[in-house]
C-alpha cells in the first residue's frame, strides 16, 4: 500500500455515520503517523427525498436491512433494492482512485469490481465466527430486527443451531436485556456493523462468554492491510 491510504467507507444507509465511522477509524489508526490514511463516506441512501426512501423501505416477506438516515433514525429497507443501488455506487467509486473500499454492513452481496479491493464486512465476520463456532458448543447471534431472525438461516450458514435474538442499535432497544437470553452460550457475535464498543460493554455484562464485535473485526482486518 501507498504512504498514505484512500479508503472509501460504503454505509448501505446515509453519511456521516458518525456513531460508526470515527470509533472504526480511531482503532484503524492508532499508532501509525498522522496522515497515514485518507478516508471518505459514501452512502446508499444519501440524496433521497421522502418518496425515494419510502419507495426502498422493505415491504412484508422480504429481506431487510436495519440502517441509519444522518438525521439517526432507523429505517428497514429492503435487501434486494439496497444492493442493487449499493452495486451502481460501488461501481461509481471503483473509478475514484481508492486503495480500499470498506463495506459497513454485515448482510451485503456484490458484484466484483474492476479496480479497487473491497473488504466485505459480511464475509469477514462469518468466517471469522466460524473458524471459532466449529469448536463452541451454543452460538449466540444478535441481530438488529426480529424479522431477521426468520432470514438468517438462508443468509448465513454456521455449525449447529445458533440461538438468536435481536436488538436494533438505532432505535434505542435494551441490549443488555436482549443479550440476557444468551445466557449459556459460549461464543457471541453482535451480527450488525452498527453495534458500538459501549454495546459491546452492555453485552459483556449480560454473558459470560468471548463476544465478538463485528466493527471491530473488520476494522483489525483494514488495519492489517494499510
Amino acid at each position: 500500500m501507498p504512504s498514505t491510504s484512500k479508503i472509501a467507507f460504503v454505509t448501505i444507509g446515509q453519511t456521516p455515520r458518525v456513531d460508526l465511522v470515527p470509533e472504526m477509524v480511531a482503532e484503524i489508526v492508532a499508532g501509525l503517523p498522522a496522515g497515514r490514511v485518507e478516508f471518505r463516506e459514501f452512502g446508499v441512501l444519501d440524496g433521497m427525498n421522502t418518496e425515494e426512501l419510502d419507495a426502498i423501505r422493505a415491504r412484508d416477506g422480504e429481506h431487510s436491512f436495519a440502517t441509519r438516515l444522518a438525521s439517526g433514525e432507523e429505517i428497514v429497507s429492503s435487501k434486494a433494492r439496497t444492493e442493487e443501488k449499493l452495486n451502481v455506487l460501488l461501481k461509481k467509486i471503483d473509478g475514484e482512485g481508492f486503495d480500499l473500499v470498506v463495506l459497513l454492513c454485515t448482510g451485503t452481496r456484490i458484484d466484483p469490481l474492476e479496480n479497487t479491493l473491497v473488504v466485505e464486512a459480511q464475509r469477514i465476520v462469518d468466517s471469522t465466527v466460524e473458524a471459532f463456532a466449529g469448536s463452541s458448543r451454543k452460538l449466540g447471534v444478535i441481530l438488529p430486527l426480529e424479522r431477521q431472525v426468520k432470514e438468517f438461516a438462508e443468509r448465513h450458514v454456521f455449525s449447529g443451531e445458533p440461538k438468536i435474538v435481536s436488538a436494533s442499535p438505532y432505535a434505542g432497544e435494551n441490549v443488555y436485556e436482549r443479550a440476557k437470553q444468551l445466557e449459556g452460550c459460549d461464543l457471541v457475535v453482535m451480527h450488525c456493523m452498527g453495534y458500538s464498543a459501549a454495546m459491546l460493554d452492555e453485552v459483556r455484562r449480560a454473558v459470560d462468554a468471548p463476544v465478538l464485535l463485528s466493527r471491530r473485526v473488520v476494522a483489525g482486518v483494514v488495519r492489517q492491510m494499510i
